[in-house]
């Protein structure tokens, strides 16, 4: 490998390893997905993601439509998104206080440091969403999550990588110290085979 692609792989590393400290917001699409009971009940969709060990959940945005069918109400469609032990988390009820069956479209956005309610996932990294009815009719699906998003910033943990700098100048200096390896061993066959 010559030194000049020897240099452009090292700074690749580091760009890599610098831009793979700040992960990239989580989008999950919730189109189709069913109300049917309460927290726990075995019939709800549980999701679960893998957003890097002791990351913490800082903001939710969202833009989605829900139908809530009669008897149940548009107030009562909710999704808790936690740790994988459902210990630390958010239950999130976008339509609270619309206490009516329907259609209806949400959208905002929750800066969770703000309100104190950020969290860590944990030592397994999984962030479990769980979609559920804060009150179960009994009815069998109670409401169905239409169409649209839910996006969760994330922040991992604080990684000790070195800056760009400090890690291209240790790769230069490896680099070096291999080119001049080469150099004497090149210099010591020419001078046994004369």
């Amino acid at each position: 490998m010559s030194l000049a692609s020897f240099s452009k792989l090292l700074v690749s590393l580091s760009l890599f390893a610098c831009a793979s400290v700040f992960a990239a917001p989580l989008v999950v699409n919730v189109a189709g997905i069913q109300s049917q009971g309460e927290i726990g009940d075995s019939g709800n969709t549980v999701l679960t993601y893998n957003v890097g060990a002791n990351s913490v959940i800082t903001s939710v945005a969202y833009s989605f439509n829900l139908t809530a069918f009669s008897p149940s109400w548009l107030t009562e469609i909710g999704l808790a998104f936690t740790d994988s032990d459902s210990l630390d988390g958010v239950a999130f009820n976008p339509g609270l206080g619309n206490n009516s069956p329907g259609t209806a479209s949400y959208a905002g956005f929750g800066d969770l440091v703000d309100l104190g309610l950020d969290f860590a996932v944990g030592a397994d990294g999984i962030l479990r969403l769980e979609f559920y009815e804060d009150f179960d009719d009994f009815a069998g699906v109670d409401g169905v999550w239409n169409f649209g998003t839910i996006t969760f910033g994330i922040e991992p943990v604080n990684v000790e990588v070195p800056e760009p700098a400090s890690g291209l100048l240790l790769g230069a200096g490896l680099a070096m110290m291999g080119y001049a390896n080469r150099r004497r061993q090149a210099a010591r066959k020419a001078a046994s085979a004369a």
